[in-house]
């Protein structure tokens, strides 16, 4: 079967051309796309975990740390401990990092709608349908630990 023919290439090809332009119209603020997964979760939810993060954006713990640490040297987060838990660490937006959320956000609205231009919003509504049936079938298949 030729790629162009293939669901999970075309899938793949399309989430990799989204995120290829939204990393062009992100970069200048400072934000690569790495800490751009972290920094909608923590807009959406300020104060998780470092484990909360990785399950949130689906990553593994290691590679989450290294982020933090990133967004941490660039002003976007700070790190305190917990003050329930001693072993867990919270991760908080800065006031740069709020202030971010500002200005990115638009942006990346943009980027779905260039993704999106031409489409009815039923025909939207429809693709997101699809998605989520895929998504659906596919966690079926996999083992629950790494279904998320």
């Amino acid at each position: 079967m030729p790629f162009a023919a293939s669901l999970g290439y075309q899938v793949r090809l399309t989430h990799r051309l989204i995120q290829k332009y939204l990393q062009q119209r992100i970069e200048p603020y400072g934000v690569s796309l790495g800490m751009w997964y972290f920094l909608r979760a923590l807009w959406n939810e300020d104060g998780l975990t470092q484990k909360q993060l990785s399950l949130i954006v689906g990553t593994m713990e290691p590679t989450t740390l290294s982020a933090i640490k990133a967004m941490e040297q660039n002003g976007l987060v700070n790190r305190s401990r917990n003050s329930e838990d001693k072993r867990k660490i919270n991760i908080f937006l800065t006031e740069r990092g709020h202030k971010l959320k500002h200005e990115l956000m638009p942006i990346a609205k943009e980027v779905v709608g260039a993704a999106a231009s031409g489409f009815t919003e039923r025909e939207i509504q429809m693709l997101m349908q699809f998605l989520g049936a895929i998504q659906a079938n596919m966690t079926t298949k996999i083992q629950p630990e790494v279904a998320t």
